[in-house]
């Protein structure tokens, strides 16, 4: 459930924090000429502030308390900003450190990509600890101030929904050629980049004790606090900054997930006109509780997360979850698909992931089948893993081919972090050949489509493979193995 941890910080240099450009033509949630003059000289403030009535209930939207120094910088646009919460909103780190997220704003829309970080899970000692490496859990030590700048190695901003370029543009420019912007309406939007330290996909709620296996230190006391944390970035953000007009819940990897399990509640306290999902390579696979994991392969893995991470407690996430969506089923985690799509008909909704993942895949599977954790060799331990996520990925894609405005697209494979996320660091290589689609196609239908949202899914990964290397993914690929 990781894009690995690591940094880009190399390639990044000088090109994070490019300076906007100007909106091409106006959509819904932007402002005119004149007020976007008007909010460069008195920024537009709140309009949808936190009612009396959502600071109740088991995960109440609570606010920093008056006086309390957030960093928040009303009219500093196009740049970084550090946001804190207080304790007080119920926000926390699983190591007990403040919980951070960043905010880029613009002066020319109220359109946001609320964009959730990927990095992995845990449930035990070595994974929460991160002495389990890049199969742990992403910042174990917390959120540093700086996390979003190119000196901290912590920052992965290597998606086109994140900042104002892609990574493919900087290779072209220090290629000397020109940027090939890519054709996202969302890069000029607001972004919140919603940093990744609880372990628990942004869905639990359990302070766990750890011991250490060694008996060497002391047990870890560990906050899987994710759902508390999302609720406490809305109340900031409902607070602070006038309502989209248009709403992104994007991310991948556990970020794609937690887009997934938060969209409900999100999309219904923030109450944007428009809105769109486009959960990236964080499927919630169909594991009824008490399955058979021969029929059902994440049986397993939802077997130990539901109770490491507080899941089916009393008035507990997944309760949450079925009040803000009524027709998902708690016995059955992989119920949320049709349950949005009933309950949301006028989004546009979207799910991809690669047929040949290998990282999520291994999270999934490789922890709970002996023959995987003892295979002989990787080729043997890949096969098997694969043959699991078949099962699961093909239920998914037939659940999602039901769904008018549920599109899901599936390629088979591409030579950078092991088929993992589609969307980061470019958008090439995430084709359906025999269908000549484009993984832009797939996004640019969700976010501007008509009708019925897309669906495609490739059957064979023979053409991937044939592809000619590609130097930026052996680069890319080469500081991924070394942990940079």
């Amino acid at each position: 459930m990781s894009l690995r941890r690591t940094s880009l910080a190399a390639l990044l240099g000088g090109f994070l924090l490019c300076n906007a450009a100007p909106v091409l033509h106006a959509e819904e949630g932007d402002y005119t000429p004149l007020q976007v003059l008007l909010n460069l000289i008195s920024p537009p403030r709140a309009d949808h502030p936190v009612t009396p009535d959502q600071r109740l209930g088991p995960y109440p939207l609570l606010s920093n308390p008056a006086g309390f120094a957030d960093g928040f910088k009303p009219g500093a646009y196009d740049q970084w900003q550090t946001i804190q919460l207080a304790p007080e909103t119920g926000a926390i780190c699983g190591n007990g450190s403040p919980y951070k997220f960043f905010l880029l704003r613009s002066a020319q829309t109220t359109n946001t990509v609320i964009y959730m970080e990927g990095g992995g899970a845990c449930w035990d000692y070595g994974s929460c600890t991160g002495q389990s490496g890049i199969r742990g859990a992403r910042n174990p030590n917390g959120i540093p101030d700086n996390y979003m700048t190119i000196s901290n190695p912590g920052a992965l901003l290597v998606s086109p929904f994140v900042g104002r370029l892609n990574l493919l543009d900087l290779v072209n420019l220090l290629n000397g050629e020109k940027p090939q912007l890519q054709p996202l309406k969302t890069q000029q939007w607001n972004i919140v980049y919603v940093p990744y330290c609880t372990g628990d996909i942004y869905s639990g709620d359990r302070v766990a004790v750890y011991p250490d296996p060694s008996g060497q230190h002391e047990p870890l006391v560990w906050h899987h606090n994710g759902l508390r944390n999302e609720r406490a970035v809305l109340a900031w953000l409902k607070d602070h900054l006038p309502r989209p007009g248009q709403m992104l819940s994007t991310g991948c990897s556990a970020g794609g997930t937690g887009s997934l399990t938060n969209y409900a509640a999100r999309r219904k306290d923030m109450g944007s006109p428009r809105s769109f999902l486009l959960d990236d390579s964080g499927p919630i696979f169909s594991a009824p509780a008490g399955g058979s994991p021969a029929n059902y392969p994440s049986e397993p893995l939802f077997a130990q997360i539901r109770q490491a991470w507080g899941l089916d407690d009393a008035n507990g996430p997944l309760s949450t979850l079925q009040h803000y969506l009524p027709g998902f089923d708690r016995s059955d985690m992989g119920s949320i698909y049709p349950a949005l799509s009933a309950e949301f008909p006028a989004d546009r909704l979207g799910h991809t992931h690669f047929w040949q993942d290998l990282n999520y895949s291994s999270y999934s599977y490789e922890r709970f089948y002996p023959e995987i954790a003892h295979a002989p060799d990787e080729a043997t331990k890949e096969r098997l893993i694969h043959q699991l996520w078949a099962i699961d990925t093909n239920r998914l894609r037939q659940t999602t081919d039901g769904l008018n405005n549920f599109g899901g697209y599936f390629p088979q494979y591409r030579a950078l972090n092991e088929s993992h996320c589609t969307t980061i660091v470019d958008l090439r290589n995430g084709d359906i050949q025999a269908q000549h689609l484009e993984l832009i196609d797939f996004i640019d239908n969700v976010l501007d489509g008509q009708g019925p949202v897309l669906h495609a899914s490739e059957a064979s990964d023979a053409a991937d493979r044939a592809k000619p290397v590609d130097a930026l993914y052996v680069l890319v690929n080469q500081l991924l193995s070394n942990g940079l």
